[in-house]
């Protein structure tokens, strides 16, 4: 996992986006698309169109890194808006990045009471 500061904004970039793209590529689209800045240290997360490949886009203070999984099976968990952007927690990037739904994710057990 990555070592993102405490307070570190997690964005990921709906609709579909250009696999080819590198480094500049995403940088401008955080620019021009989501209207944020890309060296401001917020980690941007884009998905491909088959869905099993996402790319983080993240300025870590020295330089911007790029970092790419691909699934081997099953789909990365995408919102359903054709643009805009929406802000996930540390623990929803980790479950995304494992291929988990991160919008609703089960709880195996429940306390019934407390004594």
């Amino acid at each position: 996992m990555l070592a993102l500061r405490t307070g570190t904004r997690i964005w990921i970039a709906a609709g579909v986006t250009d696999m080819r793209k590198g480094l500049d590529g995403l940088a401008a689209l955080v620019q021009e698309t989501l209207k944020e800045n890309p060296f401001s240290g917020q980690l941007f997360a884009f998905r491909g169109k088959r869905g099993h490949l996402v790319k983080l886009l993240w300025w870590d203070g020295d330089g911007l890194c790029l970092f790419v999984k691909r699934l081997e099976r099953g789909r990365f968990v995408w919102p359903q808006a054709n643009d805009g952007s929406v802000a996930l927690t540390t623990a929803q990037l980790s479950m995304l990045l494992e291929g988990i739904d991160w919008r609703r994710p089960e709880r195996t057990w429940q306390p019934e009471k407390a004594a």
